[in-house]
């Protein structure tokens, strides 16, 4: 039986506001490029763990840009939607989501170690999705279809639920005949470490399903050593590591970024695997980039990388049944520029 999420089980030593951030850096908002909102409408929230990764006293930082809640967040974008990849539409109940064929996804929690700025999910609604009671009924749902092969838990991160409860979570999936592959997306990896324990592995291990740990890493500098380690530790335990990244203006849309984040990936285990464009998720389209810059990059990515090293460019379109290659054709000064 899956257990109740207690209180009081969220990852501790977390930065609550900008400010407090800024200063475990050595930086003012007088040195950004930007003009902090001080009443974001998405709340703020950041690990020590990934703080410690960010460079003190550099207002650029890569990470820092993630993170930190800009009044541009507020310009307005007709482009842009509070549901961006056209998710409500495909809500089946009980916290789950099916929308590509034999897949299901489970919204396993609301809560993320890290609030990124970009978040597809910024504006969802979670109401009560996470309590016990509505996984036993997401389980209830999936053991009657038996069309279902793969089962993805989401969030909010699904490592932010209490470690017994996932492990709760992972052996009712596996008593599940007509399952056989478990996907699990989580950025905690790298923005938490220490909340992936070892009992949280071997359950993972013990799995007669096919473990699929998809990390949500961005650049290269994400990856500390904690991180290396849990990485490891995974390998070890048989899990496959793939990688996806979301193409971020000022964070990652440079060729020599994304080249040291594929190769430093597979330095630690994980194979690159998507490159996503933004969602137009509103609140975000500072971050975005355009197809041909986009395009650029793969190109010369591929002139740089072997194949398999090299994620595939991609975007989510609402009511498609699968992801969307963005394609590099025989020569890129023909493609059609989309912002």
């Amino acid at each position: 039986m899956i257990q109740p999420q207690p209180s009081g089980t969220e990852p501790p030593q977390a930065f609550r506001s900008p400010g407090e951030l800024l200063r475990h850096l050595g930086l003012t908002e007088a040195a950004l490029a930007f003009a902090l909102d001080p009443h974001p409408d998405f709340p703020f929230r950041v690990p020590r763990a990934l703080a410690d990764r960010m460079r003190h006293g550099d207002a650029k930082d890569p990470i820092l840009r993630q993170v930190l809640p800009s009044l541009e967040e507020r310009a307005a974008d007709p482009l842009a939607s509070t549901d961006p990849v056209g998710e409500s539409q495909f809500a089946i109940g009980d916290g789950l989501i099916r929308k590509y064929p034999g897949r299901a996804l489970i919204v396993t929690t609301g809560a993320c170690a890290v609030h990124c700025r970009y978040c597809f999910r910024r504006h969802t609604d979670y109401g009560a999705v996470g309590l016990g009671r509505q996984l036993e009924s997401a389980i209830e749902v999936l053991e009657g279809d038996a069309t279902i092969h793969e089962v993805i838990l989401s969030g909010g991160d699904p490592l932010s639920l209490a470690e017994h409860r996932l492990i709760d979570l992972i052996q009712a999936l596996g008593d599940i005949a007509h399952l056989t592959t478990l996907r699990l997306h989580s950025r905690t990896v790298v923005a938490d470490p220490e909340r992936l324990g070892d009992p949280l592995i071997d359950a993972l291990a013990a799995s007669r399903l096919r473990i699929v740990l998809v990390t949500h890493v961005n650049h290269a500098a994400e990856i500390g050593p904690s991180a290396q380690t849990r990485l490891r530790a995974l390998q070890n335990a048989g899990i496959t590591l793939l990688n996806q990244s979301v193409l971020l203006g000022g964070v990652n849309d440079h060729v020599e970024t994304l080249a040291e984040l594929s190769t430093t990936l597979f330095e630690n285990g994980v194979l690159p695997y998507y490159l996503h464009a933004l969602d137009p998720v509103a609140g975000a389209s500072h971050y975005r980039v355009t197809d041909l810059h986009a395009l650029h990059i793969m190109q010369e990515l591929r002139d740089r990388l072997p194949g398999y090293l090299i994620p595939r460019f991609v975007r989510e379109v609402p009511g498609d049944d699968s992801k969307r290659p963005v394609e590099v054709g025989p020569t890129i000064a023909t493609s059609t520029e989309h912002s």
